[in-house]
This record gives C-alpha cells, structure tokens and sequence, in this order.
C-alpha cells in the first residue's frame, strides 16, 4: 500500500508537489518558507504554470475553508501575496483570475477575521504596478463587498470598527487599481461612486458623533 502511495504522488504534476510542499503538518507552524523559495523559483522559471499553480491555490483555499482550517488559509493568501509580489510575466493575468477569486471567497466569509484577511491581500495586490494589461477584469463585487463592509453593524464594537476600517482600504484599493488603467470601467461612473461616497461619508459622521 505504502509502494502504491508513493507512486501516485510521484505522477502528481511537480506545480502540484511544490504547492503541497509549503503546507506544513501542523498549521501553527506557518509556511515552509525553504519550499515556498522553491515555488518561487519554479514560477519564476515556467510563468506558463502560474495558472494551474493559482488554480490549484484556490481548489486548497476553497476547500480548507469549508473545513474551517483557516490557518492553512492564511498559508495560502501569504503564498499568494508572495507570488504575485514575485512574478511580472505575460502569464499574471490568469493567475490574477484566481488570486481575487480566492480573496472573494475571503471577503463573502461571515469570519471577519477571513474578510480582513481578504481585504489586506487585496490592498497588498492593488499596490503592484501590473507589467501587462488586464483585460476583462472586474472589480464591481469588490466595490460592493467593500461598500457593505464600511456599513458593518457587527455586534463587537471594536470588530465592527475593524470591518469598517478594511471597507475603507478595499475600497481605497479598488481606486487605486483601476484609476489610472483605461482597459478598466471609468471608476468615477456614477454606478461605483453611488456606494463608494455615501460609505466613506457614513464613516467620516460616526467618527464625527463618536468624538463629540
């Protein structure tokens, strides 16, 4: 049986084993950073399979949300964030295609700690001046989630405020991502800034009442 086991994981695909690799057992442990350079390294030198290693991610993430592990979660997006931070080719698009799938599963999460999560990836990823265009990239549902999240009624009053405050820099984000890039839709339409204004300006009269 050990025999049979063996062999099946050497016919998995090697994107495949490296991704498995910088999963430790025992999630408190954090990322394998040695297997995680290892990663990087083979993205670096086969950009063709920075799709299948961003779709293979996101088959993870998805599943070990569904399990609740989150801290394999949080392995995840860090490996993510790592990548995309790393990796400048003509094949970013459709790894992007799945990084913001994943940060949207974090970001539709009842977990504020996953929506958090989300909202720091996404923020990290809007900083990264892209080297090719982005075609057919939408950012509607993140103008949406992050307007939501500015009007979070959260029971936890200081978790409340840090949903609020994640709102703000997603939304902040999305801004900055799109602002300057003609192939995306104009942000200043009035479809994004009928959620984008009134929820920075419901912020701005909370802190205002909150001080006086």
């Amino acid at each position: 049986m050990y025999g049979v086991c063996g062999c099946c994981g050497a016919l998995r695909p090697r994107y495949k084993r490296l991704v498995d690799n910088i999963f430790p057992e025992d999630s408190e442990d954090g990322l394998v950073k040695a297997n995680m350079e290892k990663l990087t390294f083979y993205a670096l030198s086969a950009p063709e399979k920075l799709d299948r290693i961003g779709a293979y991610l996101s088959e993870r993430l998805s599943r070990d949300v569904s399990r609740h592990r989150y801290g394999y979660v949080c392995i995840a997006m860090e490996a993510l964030d790592q990548l995309l931070m790393a990796c400048h080719c003509q094949s970013i698009n459709l790894f992007v295609e799945s990084f913001l799938k994943m940060v949207a599963k974090l970001l539709e999460s009842e977990k504020p700690n996953l929506q958090i999560l989300g909202t720091n990836s996404f923020v990290k990823f809007a900083n990264i001046e892209e080297d090719t265009p982005s075609y057919h990239r939408s950012y509607d549902f993140f103008v949406s989630r992050f307007s939501e999240m500015c009007h979070s009624s959260y029971e936890d009053m200081e978790i409340r405020t840090k949903i609020r405050m994640a709102g703000i820099k997603g939304l902040q984000g999305v801004v900055r991502k799109t602002v300057n890039d003609e192939l995306q839709a104009n942000i200043w339409d009035p479809q994004h800034m009928d959620k984008i204004v009134p929820s920075l300006l419901y912020n701005l009269q909370n802190i205002e009442e909150t001080e006086r």
